[in-house]
């Protein structure tokens, strides 16, 4: 295993002045990674670079509007970015914007979050027609992001989720709740609009394992039934256990919560809300089907439990009768320029944090000198937001053991970089001028009583921002 070192009288040099460090990615895992190096006894300072012209990645643009408690965790996060020891660079898109070689002329290491943001792939027949959606897609429509259509199709009267995690929870909810209800938050007008007019009134979740495998936290699966609009339907017969999910809900409160909720849920008789949200267990969805290029509906397979909390195909098919079809099955990082890239695993290939070039004759690891990744593009997309604080910790314990050995930045004076992207024309956002563009959605919401309304239109981010402006 190596790393690059450097011998020189710059070494002494780099010693005298804080460490340079550039995060590329203001979400919470390189939000995390700045807390972490600023907890440490290193004397550091910190450029946090982001492709949108706000802070946050996925807490801004991730989560369902309807989540404000997860949204509370920006409370902490602005914390750390109030640190002197930190600066915001947001609207730089890396690769186009500024490339690693420009990067390691200003810091004397950086440090990778870009998180997962694209839709994994499911390769079943017919996923590609009309009315076929990405839940990622979908998240950044709902979530106001500047980088997707403003519209969205909504005419479907019975839609299909595929997935069994808190993205599918997010996306059947939003579905399946009104506009009206959703109004108070913080959605844009053109998504107000678009939920207003949404025809949806069956929302069907597919499981391909049971209830002890989905992967729902209980907190987010109970909020499903506290819309007066939604009426959460669990058939009784979904309702099984083997050995394997007896012990899955023994080692885990979570699971057994989950578990519980289903049940009760199973056994109630149902109500009278006029919207359905059907969660629907051992089916595993084996074909889209369509007619003229466009969704008509989903043939499922049942499954049983095999003992081990796996399950096996049955070869009974049934077909279901909805018009669009979600699929929430994963995000995806993706291949990040000059990084090493692991196409399956949709990670950056690295140990503990430490990037991986590649294998040196003998088989050991070669690193990339002075370069790491934190969060989802590290790890893959698992987790909760709160996980990634280990994987900052982690990393950032690496990157300060080799700090010793880092070649110096040539470049390290802050005002070299702000300069370089001066010089390229490149409207870049502030820390201060986040606090500008938040002054200026919580006034677009209080006309109405709302905390905020998010602006949308990248051009309007950036003028309420006033890019360059401390």
């Amino acid at each position: 295993m190596t790393q690059a070192s450097s011998t020189g009288p710059d070494a002494h040099t780099a010693r005298t002045r804080p460490l340079r460090i550039a995060i590329v990615g203001a979400g919470p895992a390189g939000i995390y990674a700045a807390d972490a190096l600023m907890k440490s006894d290193a004397d550091v300072s910190i450029d946090l670079f982001e492709r949108m012209p706000a802070p946050f990645g996925l807490i801004r643009y991730g989560v369902a509007p309807d989540h404000p408690r997860i949204k509370g965790i920006i409370t902490a996060l602005h914390k750390v970015l109030d640190k002197p020891q930190v600066r915001l660079l947001g609207n730089i898109d890396y690769g186009t914007d500024i490339t690693l070689d420009d990067l390691r002329a200003f810091y004397d290491a950086v440090i990778f979050s870009t998180g997962a943001n694209a839709d994994r792939a499911l390769p079943i027949p017919g996923i590609d027609l009309d009315g076929s959606f990405g839940a990622a897609d979908f998240v950044s429509w709902y979530d106001g992001h500047p980088d997707v259509p403003r519209t969205w199709p909504l005419d479907a009267e019975k839609v299909a989720v595929l997935g069994v995690g808190n993205v599918a929870l997010d996306v059947a909810r939003v579905l399946a709740k009104t506009g009206d209800e959703l109004l108070p938050t913080e959605i844009p007008p053109n998504v107000y609009k678009g939920l207003k007019a949404n025809k949806a009134v069956e929302v069907h979740v597919f499981g391909r394992r049971g209830p002890a495998q989905a992967k729902f936290t209980p907190l987010e699966l109970r909020e499903l039934d506290h819309s007066p609009t939604i009426e959460v339907i669990v058939d009784p017969e979904d309702i099984d256990y083997d050995e394997g999910s007896e012990a899955a809900r023994r080692h885990s409160k979570q699971v057994d919560m989950v578990a519980n909720t289903l049940e009760q849920w199973a056994i109630r008789d149902a109500g009278d809300r006029p919207h359905k949200l059907f969660l629907h267990f051992f089916e595993s969805p084996a074909e889209v089907l369509g007619e003229n290029g466009k969704v008509v509906g989903l043939r499922t397979e049942r499954t049983q439990l095999d003992g081990t909390g796996n399950v096996k195909g049955t070869g009974v098919f049934k077909d279901w009768d909805v018009q669009a079809i979600y699929r929430a099955v994963g995000y995806l990082s993706q291949n990040l320029t000059q990084l090493p890239f692991d196409d399956q695993a949709g990670t950056v290939p690295n140990e503990a944090g430490r990037v991986i070039a590649d294998e040196n004759a003998d088989g050991a690891a070669r690193y990339m000198p002075a370069t790491y990744v934190t969060g989802w593009i590290k790890r893959g997309p698992v987790g909760l937001i709160g996980h990634t604080k280990g994987d900052a910790n982690e990393t950032i314990a690496c990157l300060l053991d080799d700090a010793p050995g880092f070649t110096p930045a040539q470049r390290p004076e802050p005002e070299a970089v702000t300069e370089f992207l001066e010089s390229k024309g490149i409207p870049f956002t502030t820390w201060a001028g986040w606090y500008r563009l938040d002054a200026h959605e919580r006034s677009l919401g209080e006309p109405e009583g709302r905390e905020r309304v998010k602006v949308v239109e990248r051009e309007d981010m950036l003028r309420a921002s006033e890019p360059h402006k401390v």
